[in-house]
């Protein structure tokens, strides 16, 4: 399990717009990646329509938003315009980089046990360490909390 201070799993994945990104790309800057389940789903929406709305105030703290999930490249197009998303999306089909940041396994929905992704987010600060993981997500207000924790800093 990853831990605040932990160097953050590399990875290369696909982003809908074609392109492919690397976290070390983002070497000397801020990486906001949140993993969510299942694009056009309620909470994912919520959620990524929450960081779409605050975007631009992260960016103006220095920080980079990146979405995961193991959606096709496809799925995550229809998920950007459909919401005006204004972020990057990665498909991660086969799991890799969800299994590398712990964001893959078993979690419990309404009673059920299931294995799937794991709500969570990670920031990675400018030297590719995890700097903050938030494990319970609140999906409607996610991005708020993001701004919140970057000025308390």
């Amino acid at each position: 399990m990853l831990e605040v201070g932990n160097k953050a799993p590399s990875f290369t994945l696909m982003g809908d717009d074609g392109k492919e990104y690397s976290l070390e790309e983002y070497k000397g800057k801020k990486v906001l990646l949140y993993f969510y389940p299942k694009d056009n789903t309620p909470g994912c929406t919520k959620e990524a329509c929450s960081l779409r709305d605050w975007n631009s105030e992260i960016i103006k703290r220095g920080v980079t938003i990146m979405g995961v999930s193991k959606d096709s490249i496809q799925s995550h197009n229809k998920f950007r315009e459909k919401h005006g998303l204004n972020f990057i999306l990665l498909s991660d089909p086969d799991k890799t980089v969800h299994m590398a940041y712990g964001a893959w396994g078993e979690k419990k929905l309404y009673g059920k046990i299931s294995l799937g992704t794991i709500r969570m987010t990670f920031l990675i600060d400018e030297n590719g360490n995890i700097e903050k993981i938030w494990n319970k997500v609140a999906v409607a207000t996610h991005g708020e909390d993001v701004v919140k924790y970057l000025d308390k800093e």
